[in-house]
């Protein structure tokens, strides 16, 4: 019975021993972490009085009077700028400007525009806009707009010098790649109203040819329609997303899902698990075995990254080009007493795990833009001409009207010439690589 009494009292004893081991680890534990909780609650008091005790100078010292709001106005400013070069902060003015923007019609020239080594620098312009009119480039540095200097200028600053009254004039000046001077350009600003999708087939070549021009909230059903519409008469397709700047994450993964049929298309993460997500394919009216190439340049950014992307990353397209622009990160508005933070809160990945951001999407086939050099003899030449020359005496004598209505419907009819593909050695490559993946499915 003693046994007993001294057994039970050793294991009594073993166990309040490890209670009071634990209770001495979660003592421990609690003592780190709250001895760590007032480091930073210390360091934090640190900046802040250092924060305080800076603005109290500038206030006190700086050489013009400058109110405390200003200070603090310039200190956000500041903050958000040297995040990256996407975030940034938004008085009262800018925030309505930039719901002007978002919401209703205004003036402007038709180009997307980034930070790129801290310099102003044009994405792309947008087809048939005034900036694509005027000639400017993927890739151009906004060094001036009309007489103000763009160098430490924001994004949103440069976007409301540039946006105005329609039919207004200004003047950029540009820097370009291979041009031994700056370059001043007049551009007309206009109502930026642009058609998002042309359709159109190759002659000759059962090759359907789609242009993207920003991914506004049509693009997926424009292109699902163009899709069935000539289902029967092309064994190809080319994607064309050059100086595409983007637009809306869902119409990505909208146009990336009619040819992607399972697996992940864009993942997008961020510090706070809320801000990550995966938007994945589905089957349903995927279009799978058709050859496709996709075309993309230096202007191609954001959405049109997404999509050639992950074309590439499950082998379903074959893209030609040039390395795109490199704009992977998520941007959200968070309104803050009538003024606004528009913060990055994630970065988009690629099926593969590769980022885009800073990076890019690199072609399989780089193709630099240009006209396609073809060597003719000179009787071939004489010979077309004389043929011109004919043909345009012959219309003089006739005076048919119906000579004029056939070229009225040459012009809008959808048929991308011989004459147009000379003209573009890169979608000259394009249609020679449909041609190589048509006779590798066995499809004559």
């Amino acid at each position: 019975m003693k046994k007993r009494k001294f057994v039970l009292l050793g294991f009594v004893t073993v166990l309040a021993s490890s209670i009071m081991l634990l209770n001495s680890n979660l003592c421990a534990k609690d003592t780190s972490s709250i001895h760590d909780e007032e480091q930073l609650s210390k360091s934090r008091l640190e900046a802040l009085a250092k924060f305080t005790k800076v603005i109290q100078t500038v206030e006190e010292y700086y050489v013009d009077d400058i109110t405390i709001n200003e200070i603090i106005d310039k200190a956000l400013s500041g903050l958000l700028e040297n995040l990256d070069a996407h975030s940034s902060y938004l008085d009262k003015k800018k925030f309505k400007d930039l719901q002007i923007q978002t919401e209703g019609e205004f003036g402007g020239l038709g180009i997307t525009v980034g930070m790129r080594d801290g310099a102003l620098t044009v994405i792309s312009p947008i087809e048939g806009t005034p900036a694509d009119r005027a000639g400017l480039k993927s890739n151009d540095i906004i060094l001036k707009i009309d007489d103000q200097s763009t160098l430490n200028m924001t994004i949103d600053e440069a976007v409301n010098l540039m946006r105005g009254k329609p039919k207004t004039k200004i003047t950029l000046t540009i820097v370009r790649k291979n041009e031994s001077k700056p370059l001043v350009i007049d551009i007309i600003r206009d109502i930026i109203k642009v058609d998002s999708v042309y359709v159109k087939m190759v002659q000759d070549k059962d090759i359907l040819y789609i242009r993207v021009t920003n991914f506004d909230k049509k693009v997926t059903s424009e292109v699902s329609k163009a899709l069935n519409k000539y289902r029967s008469k092309y064994k190809g397709i080319i994607l064309d997303l050059r100086n595409n700047p983007g637009g809306l994450l869902s119409q990505a993964v909208g146009l990336s899902n009619l040819f992607i049929d399972k697996g992940i298309i864009v993942s997008q993460k961020g510090r706070l698990k809320k801000e990550n997500q995966e938007y994945n394919a589905t089957s349903a009216g995927t279009i799978k075995d058709t050859p496709l190439v996709v075309l993309i340049n230096g202007g191609s950014a954001s959405a049109s990254e997404i999509v050639s992307g992950a074309l590439q990353d499950h082998k379903r397209a074959v893209l030609i080009g040039e390395k795109t622009f490199g704009k992977g990160s998520v941007q959200v508005i968070l309104p803050i007493n009538g003024e606004a933070l528009r913060l990055t809160v994630a970065r988009y990945y690629l099926p593969s795990g590769r980022t885009i951001q800073a990076e890019g999407v690199t072609p399989d086939v780089e193709v630099a833009p240009g006209e396609v050099h073809k060597k003719e003899s000179s009787f071939s030449i004489k010979e077309r001409d004389l043929k011109k020359h004919l043909e345009a005496e012959l219309k003089k004598v006739e005076k048919k009207q119906e000579t004029k209505d056939k070229e009225i419907e040459k012009e809008k009819s959808k048929i991308i010439t011989q004459e147009d593909i000379l003209k573009d050695i890169q979608l000259k490559t394009a249609i020679d690589t449909i041609k190589i993946l048509t006779i590798s499915n066995g499809m004559h």
